[in-house]
């Protein structure tokens, strides 16, 4: 099966399907795309972007990697954000991550899977800041969720500190951050209360999040 002829039946199934339902879309998406969203997300097949919040191919401009971390110096997410913010002018920017994220869990756990090692350490940094509120939390279930949500509010945090959102906010340009993340159990998704529309709201913001997660239980573990 090297040329995986299934994948292609599918996806010219998919495309009449498509062309049945909107006979217009993908003329208008040849001729441009028109995003009002970036989506942030985690490379996990389970969190499907466009899927799990309806919206079509053109609608959503998306960005994944492993545990849905905006990193300082990674080229490739920055360079997604600046085009997105900057020429495609998009209104949201979603940082969307997931319970039973298995980069979560290795970072909890210090699992040692060879070269994502170096990425996830970026995790690892939000376990210890967020030592004291992991460690009143009863299992390691508990700790994992709550590490997910936790990773999703700092890395809102990050976006919110690039200087192409400072500069967007600068120039009056319309664009908020907002933090949410999904259960694979349920197809839910849950807005973690940390949405930014200026430089101002930063870190009141993010500090009010992790507040709000203070003595509450995690939903996915419930």
């Amino acid at each position: 099966m090297r040329f995986l002829p299934h994948l292609l039946a599918n996806n010219r199934a998919w495309a009449a399907r498509i062309a049945k339902e909107q006979p217009d879309l993908f003329a208008r998406l040849a001729a441009q795309q028109a995003p009002e969203h970036l989506w942030i997300g985690c490379s996990d097949s389970r969190v499907p972007a466009n899927q799990i919040v309806d919206l079509l191919p053109g609608e959503l401009f998306v960005h994944r990697n492993v545990a849905n971390l905006v990193v300082e110096g990674d080229l490739n997410c920055l360079s997604v954000l600046q085009f997105a913010v900057e020429v495609l002018r998009v209104s949201h920017v979603i940082v969307c991550g997931h319970y039973g994220c298995g980069g979560v869990r290795a970072a909890l756990e210090d699992t040692k899977l060879g070269l994502i090692d170096g990425w996830l350490c970026h995790v690892k940094d939000i376990r210890r800041k967020h030592s004291a509120l992991l460690a009143d939390l009863p299992d390691r279930r508990h700790q994992e969720d709550r590490l997910s949500e936790l990773n999703v509010i700092e890395q809102v945090r990050h976006v919110c500190q690039t200087p192409i959102v400072q500069d967007a906010w600068t120039r009056g340009q319309q664009l908020d951050v907002h933090g949410w993340i999904y259960g694979v159990d349920n197809g839910l998704l849950r807005d973690l209360g940390v949405t930014v529309a200026r430089p101002e709201e930063v870190e009141p913001a993010a500090e009010a999040a992790v507040a709000g997660l203070r003595g509450t239980a995690t939903v996915a573990a419930d």
